[in-house]
């Protein structure tokens, strides 16, 4: 189904839960199987919403393809953070009929393009202002202090075909394997990130002129970041 570069640093991270998974997808399971949990069970009509199903039951339908796979691989991985996403998508204040409201479009753009971010505070400010030549060449030694996981399933599908416009959606936290969700939060509280910038993670971005390109490396006022 997928083959990813495990050595690539946004599926590294993964790699330890991932390799049992491949081997039961390899020998036929289908992915709610696969993934080894009893919290998966296969996808079908649901009486309630996603999220109200998963909380109502502790199970998360999960069809046989590589988006729910990568979903699946980050429940294995983040459960905590995967579960507060959950509940705080129920502890959303209510919505106009067929809109999520503010609160639940930050917590989709999180699960779905989410990266936890680790950074000094040069590094922080520089990207809420998407000073692109800050954050990237002016600070970019201040990269080794950080630590960077991506956590959006939606995302490292995406990541399995990597090119320059792929857009993380970034929640700064105090540590990458014990997130914290803010009190409150709205999209506009999740800067966007391209991750093939960040050192270390694409071998072009050595070059200065990789950001030169003003349609992924936005001015603020021009932004317009993918969800």
């Amino acid at each position: 189904m997928i083959c990813p570069d495990w050595a690539l640093p946004w599926f590294a991270p993964y790699r330890g839960v991932a390799s049992p998974v491949l081997a039961r997808l390899a020998a036929g399971q289908p992915v709610h199987q696969a993934l080894g949990h009893e919290r998966f069970e296969p996808a079908g009509p649901l009486a309630a919403g996603y999220e109200q199903h998963v909380a109502a039951t502790g199970r998360v339908p999960t069809r046989h393809n590589a988006h729910d796979l990568f979903n699946g691989l980050v429940w294995l991985r983040c459960p905590a953070f995967k579960a507060a996403l959950n509940r705080a998508h129920i502890a959303a204040p209510p919505a106009p009929p067929g809109r999520r409201g503010p609160v639940r479009d930050a917590l989709t753009l999180l699960d779905e393009s989410g990266l936890l971010l680790v950074a000094p505070a040069p590094l922080q400010q520089a990207l809420r202002e998407q000073d692109w030549g800050t954050l990237f060449i002016t600070r970019r030694a201040l990269w080794q202090e950080t630590r960077a996981l991506v956590v959006g399933h939606a995302l490292l599908e995406k990541l399995l075909a990597p090119r320059p416009p792929l857009c993380a959606r970034v929640l700064f936290v105090a540590d990458a394997e014990a997130p914290q969700l803010p009190a409150t939060l709205c999209p506009a509280d999740l800067p966007p990130l391209p991750v093939l910038g960040i050192p270390g993670w694409w071998a072009p971005n050595a070059a200065h002129g990789f950001y030169a390109d003003d349609r992924i490396f936005r001015p603020k006022r021009l932004a317009s970041a993918p969800a």
